[in-house]
């Protein structure tokens, strides 16, 4: 079936969140190592970054790895810190040709030094890019950045800088790593998994949640495609009633 026939161009999330997961299930089931299956998820990523460009989304983000990460094997956790070093490396071109940004969020500075340079260097090289952002998650806890967001504005409190009457969502918003982001309207867990992992806590509130048994190295652009077509079924309320939304329309 061809989902991007379907799709209403009028209606496409600005900011689409993805879990990554599955990689190592599959890995598995095909009778190799986890981190087999960490090198084939690099190939979806181009896929849905393929996707989310065809429909002309703003902003990607991919929870790429985690705080919790850092308890698995340390051979799995070496592999993947060597592959995140290789993969942006070698893509920087090609994001530059797409018009794509590389961004991230979370405690990047607690990644070994290869990794940050790395990404600063891509950082820096795809900074004028304007058709899609793409957020990489890296050594990210939602309630790391919570906390991180709450010390930094109790010190400006501290400080005299701010009043504690000033704190207010917009004041939590810039304080948190997405600062400048909006909020995603459509989150995807990939590997049949219906848990958020510590992931944008703040940021999903009001999140469209789109689960799928497809394990993340099979997930292709036309999966992306059917989990948009699925957020498009849906009515947006934000705490109103059904006929409020229609009055308004």
């Amino acid at each position: 079936m061809d989902f991007l026939q379907k799709i209403d161009f009028s209606n496409i999330p600005q900011h689409i969140a993805v879990i990554m997961d599955g990689n190592g299930r599959w890995a598995q089931q095909q009778g190799h190592e986890r981190l087999y299956g960490h090198n084939y998820g690099v190939e979806s990523v181009r896929e849905v970054l393929k996707g989310a460009k065809e429909l002309k989304v703003k902003y990607l983000t991919l929870y790429a790895f985690s705080t919790e990460n850092w308890s698995r094997p340390k051979e799995e956790v070496d592999g993947l810190m060597d592959l995140m070093v290789r993969t942006i490396a070698n893509e920087v071109d090609e994001l530059n040709e797409k018009g794509i940004r590389l961004m991230t969020i979370g405690d990047t500075e607690g990644l070994p030094e290869g990794c940050r340079n790395e990404l600063k260097n891509a950082i820096a090289k795809t900074a004028h890019n304007t058709e899609t952002s793409l957020i990489l998650a890296l050594n990210y806890s939602a309630r790391w950045e919570i906390l991180n967001a709450t010390k930094i504005i109790a010190e400006k409190v501290k400080n005299g800088e701010i009043d504690e009457s000033s704190i207010d969502d917009s004041l939590f918003n810039k304080s948190l790593t997405t600062n400048g982001i909006p909020d995603p309207e459509l989150l995807i867990r990939t590997s049949g998994e219906h848990r958020v992992s510590n992931f944008l806590l703040w940021q999903i509130a009001y999140s469209e949640f789109y689960f799928t048994d497809v394990l993340w190295p099979d997930f292709k652009k036309e999966d992306l495609f059917k989990a948009v077509l699925n957020y498009q079924s849906r009515e947006r309320r934000f705490g109103l009633i059904s006929d409020q939304i229609s009055k308004d329309v």
